[in-house]
């Protein structure tokens, strides 16, 4: 079944020769993230680079694999089945420098198989720092100046060890996408982005010495918002500030859409006449829209509106155009915290990265977090 992979990417000897380059630099591991690569799927194919072992649930060592070999891990009962091990937890484990790989990437660390509702879920366990080498390079963009890249790395850590403290989840600590942070293993490493992460070494972003939740986004659209006006309780580090992303290619669009698009938020309505902005915040974001249609009027969440729309942001106003309907906006997200392409501009224009940081998290403090 690897041949069908590297048919499809490059040949065996290109891998060794990629692993090699990679690994001569690769750091020791110092904290460990649980991150949820597939979640309840039904199989998933697992492999290693190197000879990889496999443990039970007890930890114990219940055989080997060889490496460059595919493996289906599939559900079996209460078990995770792989090969021809059975486990309610099965963990794979590679020897020396060698990367695993979960679904359709290669990755870093060693993954844990385990049964999670009626699929498989399958965790990697891997080192911040070496996270960190990824989530730069998928989060933000591998050319951009330097001290950009470091600003992203520093917040990237402080928000994957706050979530790593603050989880709940007794599986995982985040996953790869937009709801966490994406992180797409060695397919979003770059030199700069090992440079970056090696430069800011164990930098975070504390208040009261703790981590903060330190959140970010593309484009604010100008100005980013206090958080209690986005989501419920006041922090005292995420105030909303001017932004400098107004070179960002979201900082203005347009989109056009049809009214009946609407009508999963607000069925019921009729003809839509109007959107009419019931609560914003202080910058204009929509909370709440009075959808007016010619039978009733009912209010929606700028949310869910944003979400049935497939909208960039919630900072947005909507005209009647016929048929149609025009929207405008600006930014793209949330608009708390970190602005991405604000810190791009910054960094362009001589702002160091401790100062970036300083100006999108206000009150809070650049230190060096603590492993053990």
């Amino acid at each position: 079944m690897w041949t069908k992979f590297l048919l499809k990417t490059t040949s065996k000897l290109s891998f060794i020769a990629l692993f090699w380059l990679i690994f001569t630099t690769s750091a020791h591991a110092a904290l460990e993230l649980r991150v949820a690569i597939k979640k309840g799927v039904n199989n998933v194919q697992i492999g290693s680079s190197t000879p990889a072992i496999i443990k039970d649930s007890g930890g114990r060592v219940v055989g080997q694999v060889e490496q460059m070999n595919s493996f289906v891990a599939k559900s079996n009962g209460a078990n995770v089945n792989l090969a021809q091990w059975n486990s309610n937890r099965l963990w794979l484990e590679p020897t020396g420098d060698g990367v695993i790989w979960i679904g359709d990437r290669w990755y870093r660390g060693r993954v844990l198989l385990t049964r999670q509702g009626s699929g498989i879920t399958a965790v990697n366990y891997v080192d911040l720092e070496d996270y960190l080498y990824s989530v730069v390079g998928a989060e933000a963009v591998a050319s951009w100046p330097q001290e950009a890249l470091k600003t992203q790395a520093v917040a990237a850590r402080t928000y994957a060890l706050y979530k790593r403290n603050t989880s709940k989840n007794s599986v995982f600590d985040l996953d790869t996408t937009t709801a966490t942070q994406v992180y797409k293993g060695l397919g979003s490493e770059y030199t700069t982005t090992h440079q970056a992460v090696k430069a800011t070494n164990g930098q975070i972003m504390t208040y009261n010495n703790q981590p903060i939740l330190a959140v970010f986004h593309s484009s604010s659209g100008g100005h980013t918002e206090n958080v209690e006006d986005i989501w419920t309780s006041p922090l005292p580090y995420l105030r909303g500030v001017v932004d400098y992303d107004q070179t960002a290619p979201v900082f203005q669009w347009n989109k056009t859409v049809s009214p009946s698009s609407i009508s999963r938020v607000a069925g019921g309505v009729g003809n839509i006449r109007a959107l009419v902005p019931q609560k914003t915040t202080p910058q204009g974001r929509i909370v709440t829209m009075q959808v007016v249609g010619d039978r009733s009027t009912k209010t929606v969440a700028g949310s869910d509106l944003r979400s049935a729309l497939d909208l960039r942001s919630t900072l947005f106003r909507v005209s009647s155009g016929g048929n149609t309907l025009q929207v405008s906006g600006r930014g793209f997200g949330h608009g708390l915290g970190l602005s991405q392409w604000g810190t791009y501009y910054l960094a362009q224009n001589g702002v160091n990265y401790r100062q970036i940081l300083g100006h999108y998290y206000q009150n809070a403090r650049l230190a060096t977090m603590k492993t053990r």
